[in-house]
């Protein structure tokens, strides 16, 4: 699964055999587990979409002050990169039910804690905000991944600046509905 992201991210267009090449593994071995790359982009993107709610159910069980959580949460998204796959892979493939019932369940918990971080945060964001913060943020990129990660780090601090809950220039536009986001995922 680590070559087939480090693969898909680099070019999402990339063949499946590429995936064997940097796993180290013969086109046999990858079919024996996917019957094709759409499964394996799947599987990839289900795993990612776990480790968000994962990390979500995390932080609602963080009883900490909110802002604490929700910076921490931010910093543990970003560093858990899943809105990289987002950027490289939305619209690439066919989700599943199972998947959209997932981003379903992400949605309902990012909602949950964007409620416990109302009052700290301006008043003006709205929670689908967040997912194209992280976004941004996994634009980032560099040559070297610890310089990634420094840089990504560096500019969620940045927005954080901004997201606190203090006198500002109103945001223009409204934010994106939980549709705009979803709809990314299904093939055009």
């Amino acid at each position: 699964m680590e070559a087939a992201r480090t693969v898909f991210l680099a070019d999402p267009g990339a063949p499946i055999s590429a995936v064997a090449k940097e796993a180290g593994v013969g086109m046999s071995a990858l079919y024996s587990r996917f019957a094709g790359k759409e499964e394996l982009l799947r599987k990839l993107c289900h795993e990612g979409l776990s480790r968000f709610v994962a990390k979500t159910e995390a932080a609602l069980a963080d009883d900490r002050d909110p802002w604490t959580v929700f910076a921490d949460y931010m910093g543990r998204i970003v560093d858990a990169d899943t809105s990289s796959l987002t950027l490289a892979l939305a619209g690439t493939f066919t989700p599943t039910g199972e998947m959209f019932a997932l981003a379903e369940r992400a949605n309902e918990l990012l909602e949950a804690l964007f409620d416990r971080i109302r009052g700290n945060v301006r008043a003006d964001l709205a929670v689908h905000d967040l997912s194209l913060v992280w976004e941004l943020v996994a634009a980032v990129r560099t040559p070297d991944p610890r310089r990634t990660g420094q840089l990504r780090r560096r500019y969620l601090a940045v927005i954080l600046d901004g997201l606190r809950a203090e006198d500002g220039i109103p945001l223009p536009g409204p934010p994106p509905s939980w549709e705009e986001m979803n709809d990314r995922w299904r093939a055009a």
